[in-house]
């Protein structure tokens, strides 16, 4: 089993895996050595399709018998394409991705294409309307393959996206936002505690919307919620001068702060980490319940994309600049000590130099801790691979370069500031020259002296910085 892109992707893939071994196959510890070869695919960007066939190609060189299922969101966008790469046994879209271990599993061969689909698109393909798609495959993802050492399992809760960003090919593979439902995600994190993880990390395409599609009316809890909190001994690390955002009285479909509360309230999870939520789903209550809360983790990714008002438009985002600011003012106003990040595109098809300079000011301005920083790149069927005026490529790549380094300046003098204090932190697996890795509370990189055991909670005292990472000891 390969898996390729995001956090969301090895998370399906780690539900098909789960399914593979409950249907009797067990896992080869080479693609050179396995009868089947599962590829998990992404298509983000037209490297990671390369990626993908140059994969295809080398199992198929290396291992000419075996059979090689693809699947994931190449697979979904481009079948036919993939279809016609020598040594592809058969392509399963996303829509279809649920049924994959059925497929590979029948009488020890693939099943017949017609008990899957009334209208396969030839013999090699399985893909269907992904937006009639209405299955969300989840399973904890973990930073290592060893049982003993696996750390910070990283649990999918919601999958598609009902945005249509210009320049985004990610609905037209994932369908439409759906989320897992609460009483199976407070069963999968019971599970994962009761095994002994100590950290869980939250993740979807567009988590912040989690919730949005169920049926289920509930009871807005956010009072209640909170001032069980402050009844338990916890104080806020500042003065809210706003209102919550519904009544106690008030009923509606619920939101991802409510599946936080319901995590916090019905499992003993030490650490509850949120991924990446966008701008206008961080609400006031929610960044109140991240700030009041010792369980959840003081780090708040964002998307940004652009600081351009112009360009956010013809990205058909839906904030203002303004809007964003407001945003990662009041998450730094009731999280001091937080991580901040972001996702930041450059080379979007007409961004002059006005356009790049208003980013690169806006991103000076804000307290952001890292970036992520990402060159444009055109996907076919998407409304910005139509637009004129494309960036050269080596314009592109110098504004990468300057908001890398504005990111890491700001990172140092972010991580300059912990020196001599002390954080909470989880040991990770990586161990060496006598130091243990470790990830702080608040998402900074930690060399932490001596051999610990991973998955083990701890205070550390910063004592100094090393390229990237803070230096440290168990206080």
């Amino acid at each position: 089993m390969e898996n390729f892109g995001c956090r969301a992707t090895q998370a399906d893939g780690a539900a098909i895996e789960r399914q593979l071994l409950e249907k009797g196959l067990s896992r080869a510890i080479e693609a050179h050595d396995a009868e089947v070869v599962v590829l998990n695919t992404c298509t983000v960007t037209a490297s990671a399709d390369q990626d993908a066939r140059a994969t295809i190609r080398r199992i198929h060189r290396d291992n000419p018998n075996a059979r090689i299922l693809v699947t994931g969101c190449y697979a979904q966008r481009a079948p036919q394409e993939i279809a016609a790469l020598p040594g592809v046994s058969l392509v399963v879209g996303n829509s279809h991705k649920h049924q994959l271990a059925d497929i590979a599993t029948h009488n020890g061969g693939f099943v017949p294409l017609a008990s899957v689909t009334a209208n396969p698109q030839s013999s090699h393909v399985v893909v269907g309307d992904i937006f009639a798609h209405t299955e969300l495959l989840a399973a904890p993802v973990f930073d290592a393959d060893t049982a003993s050492e696996k750390t910070r399992p990283n649990l999918k809760v919601q999958d598609g996206c009902n945005n249509r960003c210009s320049f985004c090919i990610i609905p037209f593979v994932r369908g439409k936002s759906r989320s897992l439902r609460p009483d199976e995600i407070i069963r999968e994190v019971n599970s994962l505690v009761a095994n002994g993880y100590r950290e869980i990390v939250l993740s979807g395409i567009n988590l912040g919307r989690w919730g949005r599609d169920l049926g289920t009316a509930l009871p807005n809890s956010a009072e209640q919620g909170l001032s069980r909190l402050v009844e338990q001994g916890f104080s806020p690390a500042f003065q809210p001068t706003y209102r919550l955002e519904a009544s106690a009285s008030e009923v509606r479909r619920p939101r991802f702060v409510d599946l936080l509360r319901a995590i916090l309230d019905h499992t003993s999870i030490e650490k509850l980490r949120i991924s990446s939520v966008e701008p206008m789903d961080w609400s006031n209550d929610l960044i109140e319940l991240a700030a009041f809360s010792p369980r959840v983790c003081k780090h708040a990714h964002v998307p940004l994309q652009s600081g351009s008002d112009r360009i956010l438009r013809k990205m058909h985002r839906r904030y203002r600049p303004w809007h964003y600011a407001d945003r990662i003012a009041r998450i730094r106003d009731a999280m001091p000590t937080a991580a901040i990040g972001a996702d930041v595109m450059v080379g979007f098809p007409g961004e002059t130099d006005e356009d790049f300079e208003q980013t690169r000011s806006f991103i000076e301005s804000l307290p952001f801790t890292y970036l992520h920083v990402f060159t444009y790149s055109s996907r076919p069927g998407t409304p910005s691979s139509e637009m004129a005026e494309q960036v050269p490529v080596q314009i592109a790549r110098e504004r990468n370069r300057i908001l890398r380094e504005l990111a890491a300046a700001k990172k140092r003098a972010f991580q300059e500031q912990f020196i001599g204090s002390e954080l909470q932190a989880i040991t990770l697996t990586n161990r060496h020259s006598g130091r243990t890795e470790a990830l702080t509370d608040n998402f900074q990189k930690l060399w932490l002296d001596g051999i610990h055991e991973p998955n083990q909670l701890i205070t550390a005292r910063f004592t100094n910085i090393e390229g990237d990472a803070l230096t440290g000891e168990a206080s």
